[in-house]
């Protein structure tokens, strides 16, 4: 790449309109940083380096280099002074964008920190936009007396932020899309209310029974009654929660979005769990990995339909509900009235 394309590139990123600016995004958790290992992440146009010391803080920068714009998520910490250093000349930068220079930190920071907010282990950002609503309170109400069991799905897909979104709150799709392993047959809900960024509702799913191949293939569906009663709660625009009992305790899933470019979107699954009894506990973590890779499986089911969509005409058909769906794309497209 020579450097007219790489100005003109930069000059792409710096002229981006920023998705939905002001809301508050969750970017990771913070068991999917390694401790004093830099992390990239891409948000809004933007590339930030984040890294998380021995003492379990978080930082996080611009990842271009003031220098000669090397990406400093492929440097490393500098522990005994907690700066990351760049690849290219070794120049460290403290979390709060200063250098490091002549064994002492310089005066004014020279690259830009990233705001973060991090609660719970959750690591919340505004991309240094003035916030227009609160970061919700979602996923600890909702986990007070779960176990945190893992992370699921964590990709990039290559697709527009709004229809990531909408496959978030269309459940109807689950039938067809995620019909192998789950086997659904029936869905219907109730207690369907709008609260202004909150939507709840009432969930219930009948499935076709597994085979024993099945099972053994994968256990988890051994814990699947024939009747799933789910319990969903959305928070506009990034977190969508589903609580569903099973024959040995409940799972609270969260699948979170966050807008990488016009063409990117970023996702992952938290997994939390409320087992009955000790030995559900016991079998809640003897079957952790399955449960890992079968949400693996599901944002991967996913990502192909929206990889795969056409361009988006207006719809011959409509299904039951599907107003849930539609209301999120109300609040998308009139955020910028949202004072």
């Amino acid at each position: 790449m020579n450097s007219s394309t790489i100005n003109q590139n930069l000059a792409e990123t710096s002229n981006s309109v920023a998705i939905l600016p002001g809301a508050p995004w969750l970017i990771a958790h913070k068991s999917m940083l390694k401790v004093n290992q830099p992390y990239k992440i891409t948000f809004n146009h933007q590339d930030y380096v984040i890294w998380k010391n021995n003492d379990g803080e978080v930082f996080a920068l611009n990842n271009i280099c003031p220098h000669m714009q090397a990406p400093l998520s492929d440097g490393w910490i500098c522990t005994e002074r907690n700066t990351i250093a760049c690849p290219f000349h070794a120049l460290e930068f403290n979390g709060e964008g200063k250098l490091y220079q002549e064994d002492k930190l310089q005066g004014k920071p020279i690259t830009q920190p990233l705001d973060l907010i991090v609660e719970d282990d959750l690591i919340w950002i505004y991309g240094n936009h003035q916030p227009r609503i609160p970061v919700p309170n979602l996923i600890p109400r909702i986990t007070e007396g779960y176990q945190f069991l893992g992370i699921a799905g964590e990709q990039s897909i290559p697709a527009l932020f709004l229809k990531c979104l909408k496959i978030n709150y269309d459940f109807n799709h689950a039938i067809a899309t995620h019909r192998e392993p789950l086997k659904l047959d029936q869905i219907q809900v109730y207690n369907y209310q709008e609260n202004g960024f909150y939507l709840t509702l009432e969930q219930e799913v009948m499935r076709v029974n597994n085979s024993w191949q099945e099972i053994i293939k994968n256990p988890v569906l051994f814990t699947a009654p024939k009747t799933l009663h789910n319990h969903f709660e959305y928070s506009f625009p990034s977190t969508s929660s589903l609580i569903t009992q099973t024959d040995f305790g409940e799972v609270a899933q969260f699948f979170i979005l966050y807008p990488e470019t016009d063409q990117s979107t970023k996702t992952f699954v938290l997994l939390y769990i409320k087992p009955k009894n000790k030995f559900s506990h016991f079998l809640f973590l003897l079957l952790k990995s399955y449960w890992l890779k079968s949400f693996d499986l599901i944002i991967e089911q996913d990502a192909h339909a929206l990889e795969t969509l056409y361009s988006e005409q207006k719809p011959k058909i409509r299904l039951p509900r599907e107003e849930i769906m539609f209301y999120a794309e109300k609040l998308y497209r009139k955020w910028n009235s949202i004072k």
